[in-house]
């Protein structure tokens, strides 16, 4: 026979077992926005994991401080050194991602291989002399 006890226990269980399930699909939606965020920017994800930090205070963009959960990561621009990262998010809402600074190289623009010939180039340019 169920007491008020065991009923109080297994939905103390029950509530524990939701919690878990639920910032399960919170993690999973951090991993995504960092995956995105890493391709966008042509970085590359170690280990394919976001890990939890903390729960903390944190201020929203309207300056409110509200109950956010941090993940950290971990990035590579060449592979040879790790570069750490966080994400914030606000249940399903990622308020921001920081990453630590990391060196990257400026590409320059790559040329054009158009031939253009000369006698043509001439020729569409002598009508803007007239």
């Amino acid at each position: 026979m169920l007491t008020l006890g065991n009923i109080s226990v297994l939905m103390l269980l029950a509530t524990a077992a939701a919690w878990l399930w639920h910032a399960h699909g919170l993690r999973e939606k951090a991993l995504a926005r960092v995956k995105q965020h890493c391709a966008r920017l042509e970085l590359e994800l170690l280990d394919d994991n976001v890990a939890f930090k903390r729960l903390a205070w944190v201020a929203d963009a309207q300056g409110h401080k509200r109950l956010a959960r941090v993940y950290g990561f971990e990035f590579t621009v060449t592979g040879e050194q790790r570069h750490p990262g966080t994400i914030t998010q606000f249940g399903a809402h990622s308020a921001q991602i920081e990453l630590a600074p990391y060196p990257f190289e400026i590409k320059p623009p790559q040329p054009t291989a158009e031939v253009i010939r000369l006698d043509e180039w001439r020729q569409s340019h002598q009508k803007w002399k007239q």
